[in-house]
């Protein structure tokens, strides 16, 4: 009984062991969640574009559903600080002709907003700075720093928030942060968002980036 109870229990761990994402996965799904929220940025800002292949949605399923959420707690956060996540490259001060310079720009944005540790509402904060940029880009006749814009953050999440993400099971994890759908009560994924409003800021006003 001891050895099957054994053998059950190392079977259930390999089963969550195996479900387990990779890094290359969610690397791949964080760039297929930014250029859903991009998207529906682009389409929100009445901004057309002629790039169908970065229109296609999310796969379905669980991401979908990250997706969903994502784009929901993007919402509340753009709502309380409309003027952070718009205009971005008039804030930093920056050409949106070098692919270098929004590049450098953006890095320089995520680094500071996770200056201080990582939390979920950096990480929404990150997709909204990532989807005010690219319409930026596009309202500036740069639709392919759309493309450099979603590789850019793959590229962040797999250097910063890859163990992260790991640790909770992934981008599922995110769908903890709505249990609560009374809006007169805050969860605890909009506390810390507003720990990332004051990195954003510094970001903007303090990082020395060249201007260009």
């Amino acid at each position: 009984e001891v050895l099957r109870r054994s053998s059950v229990f190392a079977a259930e761990v390999m089963e969550v062991f195996d479900r387990s994402p990779t890094d290359k996965e969610l690397v791949s799904q964080a760039k297929a969640l930014c250029r859903d929220y991009i998207n529906s940025r682009l389409i929100r800002a009445g901004v057309s574009w002629s790039k169908p292949e970065y229109n296609a949605p999310v796969p379905g399923g669980k991401l979908a559903e990250v997706s969903t959420i994502l784009l929901r707690l993007g919402d509340e956060l753009e709502y309380i600080r409309p003027n952070v996540y718009r205009n971005i490259a008039r804030q930093l001060n920056i050409s949106l002709h070098s692919e270098t310079v929004v590049t450098d720009a953006f890095l320089a944005v995520a680094a500071q907003i996770f200056t201080a540790g990582i939390t979920w509402g950096k990480v929404v904060s990150l997709y909204a700075v990532a989807a005010g940029l690219a319409v930026d880009c596009v309202r500036h006749a740069q639709p392919a720093m759309v493309h450099t814009i979603v590789d850019c953050l793959g590229e962040f999440v797999r250097k910063t928030l890859v163990t992260w993400l790991k640790r909770r099971g992934g981008w599922a994890d995110i769908t903890k942060c709505v249990v609560n759908t009374d809006p007169s009560l805050r969860s605890h994924w909009l506390v810390a968002a507003v720990c990332s409003f004051g990195h954003f800021l510094k970001a903007i006003f303090f990082v020395l980036l060249p201007e260009r």
